[in-house]
């Protein structure tokens, strides 16, 4: 059963609101029912419709300027590792517009008008930059051999000076040779040997084989010049006593001197004028009766030829670490821990068989 009051309602309009006026009410709002009115439109909404106005407008300048420096900056990279400019890579100049390109691709990324554009010149200045380029520069050089870089043909030309910087061609020329100091170093030691074997029975054993070492020839290269090493001789006998050695380096002394070599000079002996430190580290001590290593030397300069004797006495190893450094070199070359060792060095020496060869190129060298 329908209530009274409530049926007037349903049979009727009577008590029901009032229907507005023809037009609406004066000042009233419509709203296009997206959203509740006053309500602020949605993030993603905003952002999206500022892209499309975006994508509506054209790139600005900034945009361009990126694009075109990162193409033009890819094409400078790609022309100097065409050109063999390894070196050009990776200097100040190509470090420092690198920066640039960077910075103004930076700031066509911060720009909504010159994003995309940004954007491609990004991709490319990380495809083609210093780094990417220099290693295939790097690469390509490896695998050509060709590691002359930017060097000028004057620079190539000195490098292969047959002679050293500094030293005339008729000084070279006038010194003793490769083989005649050979031969006198190869006298001089057997006769050091037989006169301490007659003497003290001492035996010997060969330390070292000869070494020849080209020598540079002051311009990048190197010369037609070698530095000997004799081949080592040592007593298979320890020489211990302090006045055992002294007797020693005394008959060493009359042959080298009938050679035409000074006195022998002793670098272990607090008289050569070394730094105490320099004595306790090479030698082991300041005094030399406690020293585990003399070493004496000579020469007969102006000639080139180096006379050296290194006497090793573990005796006067007070820690072990020296037989540590003499078991290391024995395991190497197989020389006795302790013992006389002798043998000659000469620098700079020219082959006879090289010496018309040495001529006819240093014709080519005028002024140097």
């Amino acid at each position: 059963m329908v209530e009274p009051q409530r049926a007037r309602y349903v049979a009727d309009a009577a008590g029901a609101p009032p229907v507005p006026p023809p037009g609406g009410y004066h000042g009233a709002r419509r709203t296009d029912g997206s959203a509740p009115y006053g309500t602020p439109p949605s993030p993603i909404v905003s952002s999206i419709a500022e892209a499309a106005r975006a994508q509506r407008q054209p790139a600005n300048a900034i945009g361009w300027a990126a694009l075109g420096s990162a193409v033009l900056f890819a094409l400078i990279l790609l022309a100097t590792l065409l050109s063999g400019g390894t070196d050009l890579l990776y200097g100040v100049t190509l470090l420092t517009l690198q920066l640039v390109v960077v910075g103004v691709v930076i700031a066509a990324l911060a720009s909504p008008r010159g994003r995309m554009l940004g954007a491609s010149a990004l991709v490319i200045t990380l495809l083609l930059n210093v780094a990417t380029v220099g290693a295939m520069s790097a690469v390509q050089t490896s695998a050509s051999g060709s590691y002359q870089g930017e060097k000028t043909a004057d620079q190539k030309h000195a490098e292969a000076f047959p002679g050293i910087k500094g030293t005339s061609a008729n000084t070279v020329l006038g010194q003793m040779s490769l083989e005649q100091v050979q031969r006198l170093s190869n006298e001089a030691l057997a006769e050091v040997r037989e006169r301490l074997t007659s003497r003290y029975g001492y035996t010997w054993t060969q330390a070292g084989d000869e070494v020849l070492r080209p020598e540079r020839n002051g311009y990048g290269g190197e010369s037609m010049l070698v530095q000997y090493t004799s081949a080592s001789w040592m007593t298979k006998e320890p020489i211990q006593d302090y006045e055992q050695k002294l007797m020693v380096l005394a008959v060493i002394e009359e042959v080298l001197t009938d050679y035409g070599m000074y006195d022998l000079y002793s670098f272990n002996d607090p008289a050569s004028g070394l730094d105490d430190t320099i004595l306790e580290r090479f030698y082991g001590s300041t005094d030399p009766y406690t020293q585990h290593t003399w070493e004496a030397y000579t020469d007969n300069y102006p000639d080139p030829m180096r006379f050296y004797a290194v006497t090793y006495d573990l005796s006067n190893d007070r820690t072990g670490e020296f037989l540590g450094e003499r078991q290391a070199q024995h395991d190497r070359t197989g020389e006795p821990l302790e013992g006389l060792q002798i043998y000659f060095l000469a620098p700079e020496l020219l082959s006879e068989a090289d010496q018309a060869e040495f001529q006819e190129r240093m014709q080519e060298y005028p002024g140097y």
